[in-house]
Formats: structure tokens, sequence, C-alpha cells
């Protein structure tokens, strides 16, 4: 009777190996292929950008104003072993390219949205603190064929600005933990590293470490929205162009050399945002909720979303 008990029991579970521990069900367990990420971007940066940045000797002093050339060159070099890094992963994981935030059949009408909202954002914030005696705008510095050379330099490396940030933050990390502890864990994880990667920047604030992790939740909706970074490049470079260029104020604590407008705040520090800039004002606040809501008003009635599956696979970290 015994003997028979044992042999209608249930079957005893398989031995799980060192197969076990690196695989799952969807490939490389999330948890790995990020320590894979990260160890291929690091190599390519001791590779390729720091000798890249040896041989050229940019020489700018912590704190000064961030030549445009020097800004383009750096964002570029970022912008191209991310994206690099990123290619190398989806050959490894033997996945497409694009399901790491570049796919779409809307890709430019995403991205030149994004544009528009984002100078539109920050010309609100920042007209919110001139109507509010909170900015004071001292003229222009540059007039003529150097307005246009310097609009143009730094459109071209706050582009690279955004496609480095954000798929760096919001393309593949977002994608490979998302698949491992879901959409929502990972983009609070990674929106929260973002805003303490800006505690580098000299002149950074609280309030605008907090504004930093919280628009990278909201570029995270817009991922969760529409599939794709396309819009969030576009906001994020538009943002920062508006603000550091057009305006001339402060972008999380750097001043760029060459901008259009000059200002200086006119006020208490936690509203005028100070050596911050306008992502250091509190009224950055309500403007990140107002961008929230009318990002749910125009793609949220939607009935699924692209990123709703994907937050439902278990595969463990």
């Amino acid at each position: 009777m015994a003997e028979e008990l044992i042999q209608t029991g249930a079957p005893e579970e398989p031995k799980r190996g060192a197969h076990w521990i690196f695989m799952g069900d969807s490939g490389i367990r999330a948890g790995w292929s990020v320590l894979i990420f990260v160890a291929v971007f690091i190599a390519l940066e001791f590779i390729a950008a720091l000798p890249f940045f040896t041989f050229i000797h940019f020489k700018v002093t912590r704190g000064d104003p961030q030549p445009a050339h020097v800004a383009l060159v750096q964002e570029m070099v970022q912008a191209f072993l991310v994206l690099l890094a990123t290619f190398i992963m989806s050959r490894i994981e033997k996945r497409r390219f694009g399901v790491y935030g570049y796919a779409g059949n809307a890709r430019f009408v995403r991205f030149f949205g994004g544009i528009v909202c984002g100078f539109a954002a920050i010309s609100l914030l920042v007209g919110g603190l001139w109507k509010s005696h909170l900015l004071a705008f001292d003229g222009s510095p540059l007039g003529g064929f150097i307005a246009w050379k310097y609009a143009i330099a730094w459109s071209v490396a706050f582009l690279f600005v955004g496609i480095f940030e954000e798929s760096l933050l919001r393309g593949y990390m977002q994608y490979t933990i998302g698949r491992g502890i879901g959409f929502w864990w990972a983009a609070i994880i990674l929106s929260t590293t973002f805003g303490a990667i800006h505690g580098n920047n000299p002149g950074e604030s609280p309030v605008g470490l907090f504004a930093a992790a919280a628009i990278g939740l909201v570029f995270c909706l817009s991922l969760w929205y529409t599939g794709s970074l396309w819009w969030a490049i576009g906001f994020h470079a538009a943002w920062d162009w508006g603000e550091t260029y057009f305006y001339g104020t402060s972008d999380s604590g750097m001043v760029a050399s060459g901008h259009l407008l000059s200002e200086h705040p006119t006020g208490h520090l936690l509203w005028t945002g100070g050596t911050t800039g306008p992502e250091g004002s509190l009224l950055i606040v309500p403007l990140i909720i107002v961008i929230a809501l009318l990002m749910w008003l125009w793609w949220g009635r939607r009935t699924v979303f692209p990123f709703s599956k994907q937050a439902k696979i278990a595969a463990q970290l």
C-alpha cells in the first residue's frame, strides 16, 4: 500500500539548475538583462567616450556657463552609445530594436507634437513666473546671425539630450524592468533615479529634484499611452531648449552660454526656483498635474494600452 501511495502521489518537481536562475519564460531574466545592459553601456563609455573626450580636451569649469558646442558633442556621443548598447541587447535577446520605445506608426507626429507641448509648457511656467513678478527679463544679449547660430546649436544639442536621457531611463531599462516587476513599478524606480541624478547638478534644489522625478513619470505616462518614446523625446528637447536658450533661465542648475533672453529671479526661492531655474519653483507642481490631466483627456480614452499585457508578465528578477 505504501509503495502504491508513493507511485500515485504528485510527481516530483524537476531540479532547477543554473539555466533556471538566468533564464525565464521570456528569455534572460529582467534583472540579469539590466545588469548586462549597464555593463555594456559602461564598457562603451570606457572604450569610446572617455578617450574621445580626453582627445578633444574640453575645458569647462563646473558651475560655469555651458558652451553650446561642448553640450552638443557630449550629448551626441552619449546618445549614440546608449542606442548602441540598446542595439547590442536587442541582438542578445533576439528582439526587435523598436520594442524598446522606438516603434509606432505615428513617430513624426508624436515627436513634433511633443515639441509643441514641451515649448508650450515651459512658456506657461515662465509666463506664470513673469506675471507673478517672480522673474524679470533683462533684454536680449544676442541678435542677428549669432542668435540663429545659437538657436540651431542648442536645438540639436537638446535633441540629443532627449534621445540620450529617454533612451537610457525610459527605453531599454523601462521595458526590461517592466517585464520583471510591472510597468508602473519600473516607472517609479526609474523616475526616482532620474530625479536623483539631477542632484549632481550645481544649483539644484529639493523642489527641482522632485520636479525632475515627477516629469519623468509624465514621460512614462506618455510611453504608456502611445507605446513609444517619440512624444517624450520631443517634449524633453523643446522644454530644455525653451528654458535654456529661448528664455535664458537656468535648467536644473545649468546655465547656457549663448541664450536669446536674459532674466533674473525676483522673489522667494521656493517660488522663483532660484539658481535651479523654473523647475525649482513650486509653480511647476500644478503644471505637471495639468499636463498629466490633459494627457489623460487626449489619450486616456483608449480601451487597450500598449503596455498593459507586458505589465502582467511574471518574469522574476
